[in-house]
């Protein structure tokens, strides 16, 4: 015989030769021969040597104890005096009653939405978020959600959850901001079959997703090809001068052309523009040459023109003075004092009249 006490929190169970007996509560009790007893704490979950079926046939245990059966795709929370302590999986879990307040919340995973109320910062708990898809949509952004390859619904910026199963979950997203698209190096060829390399641009926004992302592949490729064929047939049409003369009107051309095609590809082109119209080495060599050529004719012309004003004026001038001898005077003196301006030393004889012989310097004879 020997004396077992189980105190506060406590329970026994009494084997005897490996053979479940009985339960013990709080108290002193005497075992007999080949008795033995195992002693749990309450406070924990309770973990069985022996198969748990063999324990249940006593009500007496039964009614001490909370038996938790999780199904597959189930999910238990489980929460002590309200606060949140573990998730239970696939399986049969067993607790004491008694000291501990324990509740369990249910939650079926087979489904796809989390629709279940609890407590938001749980989504940041390995033991629960390990079991959740999460999928985030920038606020510039938006979003079409596949359930099993098929078009659910369209997700505006935001963060979205969804329970892991064999249920397939993708997200396709587009960004809903001005965007701009270069197509640079484009080797061209010119209605006078001269080749040109243009560097283009086009800005554009995807207005509607649906069609960006489900009824296309690739828009932004799509978009680029379109706008580089557009490109290819308008400045094909035009001549190398033509071209860099209006290359603001090819810009507008393309834009208005490019304008009615995207529709299909659920975007709306907003500008374009020729950003450089690049030449070849040796008709650059070409085009300054005769840039050059006609830089100089027009100097010619100006020189020409600034010559024969020049002698109209001066014709004007000798048929005024010959017309009006004060004015001969004035244009006289007019150049005697030019003249004076740029003499440095005037040397005089010293037998005759200085002013004389001043004018007689100075003076020319009509």
């Amino acid at each position: 015989m020997k004396k077992v006490r189980i105190n506060t929190g406590k329970v026994g169970l009494v084997f005897k030769k490996g053979d479940y007996q009985k339960v013990l509560t709080k108290g002193t009790y005497w075992l007999g021969f080949n008795q033995d007893v195992i002693i749990y704490d309450v406070t924990q979950e309770f973990h069985s040597g022996v198969a748990i079926e063999i324990l249940l046939e006593d009500k007496e245990f039964v009614e001490m104890l909370e038996i938790v059966q999780v199904k597959d795709n189930e999910l238990i929370l489980v929460y002590e005096n309200e606060n949140f302590k573990r998730v239970l999986q696939a399986g049969r879990y067993v607790f004491w009653k008694g000291l501990v307040n324990r509740t369990f919340q249910k939650i079926d995973t087979s489904k796809i939405y989390i629709t279940e109320n609890f407590d938001k910062t749980l989504f940041s708990n390995y033991e629960l978020s390990k079991h959740i898809r999460l999928f985030e949509v920038a606020t510039y952004e938006k979003a079409i959600l596949l359930i099993d390859d098929v078009h659910a619904k369209t997700l505006t910026g935001g963060i979205y959850r969804f329970w892991k199963n064999d249920t397939t979950i993708k997200i396709a997203k587009a960004d809903t901001r001005q965007l701009q698209l270069e197509i640079a190096g484009q080797e061209l060829l010119t209605k006078d079959k001269a080749t040109v390399r243009i560097n283009f641009y086009t800005q554009y926004k995807v207005v509607n997703i649906e069609k960006a992302l489900l009824d296309n592949k690739e828009y932004e490729k799509q978009l680029y090809l379109l706008m580089q064929l557009v490109l290819r047939t308008y400045v094909g049409g035009y001549s190398l001068d033509e071209l860099l003369e209006k290359k603001e009107s090819v810009a507008n051309a393309v834009f208005e052309e490019v304008s009615k095609k995207t529709k299909e590809l659920g975007v709306q082109v907003l500008n374009c523009g020729i950003r450089d119209i690049i030449l070849p080495g040796d008709m650059k060599e070409i085009m300054n040459q005769v840039l050059i050529a006609q830089k100089k004719a027009q100097a010619n012309v100006i020189m020409r023109r600034e010559e024969t004003a020049s002698t109209r004026s001066l014709l004007n001038t000798a048929k005024l003075m010959e017309d009006n001898e004060m004015l001969f005077k004035l244009k006289e003196m007019e150049y005697v004092e030019k003249i004076a301006e740029k003499v440095g030393e005037i040397s005089v004889s010293g037998n005759g009249n200085m002013v004389k012989q001043l004018k007689d310097i100075f003076t020319v004879n009509k």
